[in-house]
Order: structure tokens, then C-alpha cells, then sequence
């Protein structure tokens, strides 16, 4: 089977649509099947091209025995409706104009969060003349309105037509999230086309190890509690909760607060937590997948934070499953989907969202704690090794492919 994936994230980017798509297609070519990824040139989240790379009309390489194509788009860091949605637009007609240059597929995947892609995949499967998966993500535009980016007018109203119209014309939706399987089927789209094949962990590179000593003293965070967040710093994480109870923390020398990553708030907090004089917070930075590893082993818990939105009580952020993986506890202030994860597994435990209060009592109580994060961070790793190993879901997802390329997934 040859497989097309259309998607704006690829490695060496670092994020959730990036990694789950090259493990899973690695896996696929793995299998003995074809894939073709098309993307753009990586520069997540800062809008700057990464060392290597240009923004090349057509570049075309191998990794890991998956053809990579990458083609033009408007650069953008990852700020700004209007910027982010010109970016958007320009991934869709590169890869549009792109497709006619492939080999002809059997299946064209295309992944959101934003649906421009999916877009792209439906006028490439009608030029092709085969069918398209929908992997869902995320529900946008629901998501632009509840980080409070945009506030719903005619244009949100049209956003949301257009992605019921690609709800309907795909042959299959593989969806991230049991909800947002319950919320498409309550909105009339026929739930005989929708899996779930959730996010996971590649356990043979996400495993257990000791704290980097040589890290924990370039932060100088030898012998402290590390509580640490890793992964985008945006408009929907609630950094600003992190601060706000590291503030509380000031008198405990023991705790220290460490952010790993960038995105569209990170300037404007790191600066903040400057001008408050908050010294147990470090941000530190975008880093490597193999330095994203280093950072989860230092840590003695994972946060896990996103605004107090309705809509967030239906995601499962992908971070969850790497901390898991890492045996590292897990304290968690989301709703929903995710909160029935952690306490499931008692992996770590939950705090409301945006309660910073909560989180600093939370965060002290564990510091003085450190056999029971053990323990939440044994059970997080048996949990992910039973239930979300990259490798059965990205199987799982071949079927799914198979199915709608009408072939069996041999």
C-alpha cells in the first residue's frame, strides 16, 4: 500500500503532529508499505528555518526509509490569527500543486489541528481519484475560540462549515480522542467512519533512567524537587498558573519550576517571571527530541497544564503519555478526557485548571513526598507499556488506513 500524508509538522520538529506521524510511518514503512510525507520546511514554533534547511519550492529527501517532500510555504512564527492562517493556506496549494508530481497513492492521510490540510488531502484525493483519512487532532475552530484568539463571527461560522464538509467526505476520521469521536457522531457524522487511535509513547526510546547530573548542575538544580513543563508554552497552556504558584513557592530553596520549550507566549512569561523576581522558575528553552528525554528524567514531576476551557475537556495532550513512559508522576490540571487517564492509571494526580493555588500546594506536598511519585511514576510506566505503545497504535492506525484504501493492511 502507498500511503500520502499530508502534514505542517514533520521532524526534525518537535511537536505532537511531528512525532506521531514519523512514528507511525516509519512503523508503516517498516511493514512493507510505501509513504510519501508531504510537508514544509521545519521551523516550529519560531518561524525560523532549522540549521540545514531552506525553504525550497521542491526538496525531496529520505528518512528512515520514508520519501519526505517539502515544499514551499509562508514562514511564520507560530503568533498572529492572520500570519498562522496565510501559513496555513500556503501548505494547502503547495501540496495541492505538489500531488500531480507522486507517484499515485492508495490512501492520502491528511492530520489538523487546523483543517487546510485536510482540505489539500480532498482535492488531492479527487484529482487522484482515491480516498482520504481525516486524522483529527483537534476540533478547530473551536480551539482559535477557546484560547481567546478569535470570538465567533461569520468567519468562524464559515471555518466550522468547511470542516463538516470534510468530515463527511472523508472515507475514514481516525480521531485522537474518545470525545471527539462522541461530539462528530452528536453533530450527524456517521459513527461507522470514526476510530480512535490516541496518542502514545515509543517505549524503547521513552524509558526510566537516573537524573543527568550533568544537566541538573548546568541549571543548578542539584538535590532539588524539579517540577518541570515540557512542551509548546501557548496561548492554551496556563503558564501564567505555573508562575503565579511558583510565586507562592518563593520560601521553599528545595522546589524549583523548569519550562522546556517555546511558543507563543514564552517571551512574554519568561519576561514576566523576571520583572516578579520569581528565581525558582527557569525557562529554558526550545530543545532536541534526544534533550526533550534529558529534561524528563530530570524532572521529579511532570506538569501538565491547559486554560480552564470547556473545549479542553475533551483533549488528551501527548505529553501525558511521554511522562509515562518516563515513569515520572504526573500532576495534571485539565477535565475530562485526560483527568480520566491519570486517575485510572494513578499515574499522579489532578488539581483544577488555572488554580494556582492548587498546583503550589500540590507541587509542595509531593516535594516532601518523593517515595510516592516513585510509586505514581511505576504505575504511569506499566500503564503506557499496557495500553499506549506507539508501536500497537500505529498498527492499529494501518488498519484503518487499509480499510479505507479498500486493501488489507498485508
Amino acid at each position: 500500500m502507498h500511503i500520502l500524508f499530508l502534514t505542517d509538522n514533520f521532524p526534525p520538529e518537535t511537536n505532537a503532529p511531528a512525532s506521531r506521524t514519523y512514528e507511525h510511518a516509519k512503523r508503516w514503512v517498516a511493514a512493507g508499505h510505501r509513504v510519501t510525507v508531504v510537508t514544509g520546511a521545519p521551523n516550529f514554533p519560531s518561524g525560523k528555518l532549522h540549521a540545514g534547511y531552506r525553504n525550497a519550492f521542491w526538496k525531496r529527501e529520505v528518512l528512515d526509509g520514508i520519501d519526505v517532500v517539502r515544499v514551499w510555504t509562508y514562514i511564520t512564527a507560530n503568533v498572529g490569527f492572520l500570519r498562522r492562517t496565510l501559513d496555513y493556506i500556503s501548505f494547502m496549494m503547495a501540496a495541492i500543486l505538489a500531488s500531480p508530481f507522486l507517484p499515485r497513492p492508495d490512501v492520502i492521510v491528511a492530520t489538523s489541528p487546523q483543517f487546510f490540510t485536510p482540505c489539500a488531502a480532498w482535492v488531492v484525493s479527487k484529482l487522484r481519484r482515491r480516498p482520504f483519512v481525516f486524522e483529527l487532532r483537534d476540533l478547530w475552530p473551536d480551539s482559535i475560540i477557546a484560547v481567546g484568539a478569535m470570538q465567533e463571527t461569520w468567519v468562524i461560522g464559515w471555518l466550522r462549515k468547511l470542516e463538516y464538509f470534510l468530515y463527511r467526505r472523508a472515507a475514514r476520521i481516525v480521531s485522537v480522542s474518545p470525545s471527539f469521536k462522541r461530539i462528530l457522531i452528536t453533530n450527524g457524522i456517521d459513527p461507522e467512519k470514526i476510530a480512535v487511535v490516541p496518542n502514545g509513547v515509543e517505549l524503547t526510546v521513552y524509558q526510566p533512567g537516573p537524573k543527568p547530573e550533568t544537566l541538573a548542575k548546568r541549571l543548578n538544580v542539584e538535590g532539588k524537587f524539579v517540577a518541570a513543563y515540557v512542551g509548546t508554552v501557548g496561548m492554551a497552556h496556563g503558564i501564567g498558573t505555573l508562575l503565579n504558584a511558583a510565586k507562592g513557592l518563593l520560601h521553599r530553596q528545595d522546589i524549583v519550576f523548569v519550562v522546556v520549550g517555546t511558543g507563543a507566549e514564552a517571551a512574554d512569561l519568561a519576561d514576566k517571571s523576571r520583572r516578579d523576581g520569581l528565581t525558582n522558575v527557569i525557562f529554558v528553552g526550545a530543545v532536541s527530541k534526544a534533550e526533550v528525554r534529558e529534561y524528563w528524567r530530570l524532572c521529579d514531576v511532570a506538569l501538565v497544564l491547559l486554560r480552564d476551557a470547556p473545549l479542553f475537556r475533551h483533549v488528551i495532550p501527548s505529553k501525558i503519555f511521554e511522562a509515562m513512559g518516563m515513569a515520572r508522576p504526573i500532576l495534571l490540571g485539565v477535565k475530562g478526557e485526560s483527568e480520566r487517564i491519570i486517575l485510572e492509571s494513578g499515574a499522579g494526580i489532578t488539581i483544577p485548571p488555572e488554580d494556582a493555588p492548587a498546583l503550589a500546594l500540590a507541587v509542595g506536598e509531593l516535594a516532601g513526598n518523593r517515595d510516592r511519585c516513585i510509586g505514581m511514576g511505576t504505575k504511569g510506566r506499566q500503564y503506557v507499556e499496557q495500553r499506549f505503545s506507539r508501536e500497537q497504535l500505529a498498527t492499529q492506525m494501518l488498519g484503518e488506513l487499509a480499510r479505507a484504501a479498500g486493501t488489507s493492511n498485508g
